[in-house]
């Protein structure tokens, strides 16, 4: 089992900054796949960036590229996602999401139902 909690989101006006993070806790060890994921009302949830905590690859949607970068804090057993330059399409509620993965399987990082694991979720809303 493996738990997740999220924390840092907020609203802020569009071209500004949040840094999201993701907790973990139990058997992380095997959760190799980490991803964060949104949803806005309305919409498909979406894969927004992923990491694979053996390798250190990452991935991101075309849609965040350039703005977002995922990274791990080992020592807080963490999974950070940094937002930059924020735009009000990038509202939504934020889910952090784990699953027991290969390398190899981290093709799939942006498909949610891979995914074993999901925190409860942070809002993130940008004003424009």
């Amino acid at each position: 089992q493996v738990q997740l909690v999220e924390s840092g989101g907020g609203s802020v006006q569009a071209g500004g900054s949040l840094r999201l993070s993701c907790a973990a806790s139990g058997n992380t060890y095997s959760a190799r796949c980490m991803g964060w994921f949104r949803q806005a009302p309305g919409k498909e949830r979406e894969g927004v960036a992923g990491l694979h905590t053996g390798s250190l690859t990452t991935a991101y949607a075309d849609s965040v590229k350039g703005r977002f970068t995922i990274s791990q804090d080992i020592a807080r057993n963490t999974v950070n996602l940094q937002m930059n330059n924020l735009k009000p399409d990038d509202t939504a509620m934020y889910y952090c999401a784990a699953r027991y993965c290969t390398s190899i399987d981290f093709r799939w990082w942006n498909v949610g139902s891979e995914y074993n694991y999901w925190g409860q979720g942070t809002q993130v809303t940008v004003s424009s």
